[in-house]
């Protein structure tokens, strides 16, 4: 965990009150990797790390333990909870069905700007595969999350945009998962274009059935990874 990085959600939540921006501090580490799962919450450290007393840090911890984001372990004190595999199945069956809904509205509302910033979005999470850094998980996840957006914006629904937007927060974890396997950045790249010709010719079907195919091969080799380090007790570096 990285103190500067902390620093930067802290005051991205400095007008709530102090227990709620340690919460989403210690929140956002937790769902974007920095806190990973099995880590100590050490009350101590993360006071000195936030620059606040031990009181928010472990009123933020039982809010924490209440989304099921962390578990407390007899004699070990508050750890992050693992990646489990119904944890992912739930997030994944939501996801889904918001983002075939999404595909759906964008091919009949797209515009020709947005199709073009599709496009772009997909061009640039190819080159950041070309010139980003292997351990840079979460600029590849900015770069696949993008993509996503212009899609959810050209529904022009905002309710569903504000749905997919808190779904995201939730999703990030296992994002960072799935990019952590090489092959699986490459297939992205040519899901994300076969997704965009579909969207462009207005394909309804085509880009529902893209979508979902999509999401499923992230599901199931998420949910290789989970298993496995259910059973070793590992997690994968």
């Amino acid at each position: 965990m990285v103190k500067n990085e902390l620093d930067l959600q802290m005051e991205d939540y400095q007008y709530l009150p102090l227990r709620d921006v340690v919460f989403r501090t210690l929140r956002q580490a937790i769902l974007r990797g920095e806190l990973k799962p099995g880590e100590r919450l050490m009350e101590i450290r993360l006071a000195n790390q936030l620059g606040v007393s031990r009181t928010p840090i472990r009123e933020a911890i039982r809010m924490l333990e209440l989304d099921g984001l962390v578990i407390m372990v007899p004699r070990k004190g508050a750890q992050v909870a693992q990646i489990t595999e119904k944890d992912l199945n739930d997030v994944l069956e939501v996801r889904l069905g918001l983002e075939e809904l999404a595909v759906k509205l964008a091919c009949q509302r797209i515009t020709e700007s947005e199709l073009q910033k599709l496009y772009q979005a997909s061009r640039s999470f190819e080159q950041m595969l070309e010139t980003t850094e292997t351990d840079d998980l979460q600029k590849l996840a900015q770069a696949d999350v993008a993509f996503h957006d212009v899609i959810y914006q050209a529904t022009n629904n905002e309710r569903l945009i504000q749905l997919l937007n808190n779904l995201r927060e939730q999703m990030y974890r296992y994002r960072i998962e799935y990019l952590k396997d090489v092959k699986s950045r490459r297939s992205l790249v040519e899901e994300h274009d076969a997704l965009y010709e579909r969207v462009k010719k207005r394909d309804l079907a085509g880009a529902q059935k893209m979508i979902r195919e999509h999401i499923e091969r992230q599901q199931e080799s998420i949910m290789q990874t989970v298993h496995h380090q259910s059973m070793t007790g590992v997690e994968e570096k």
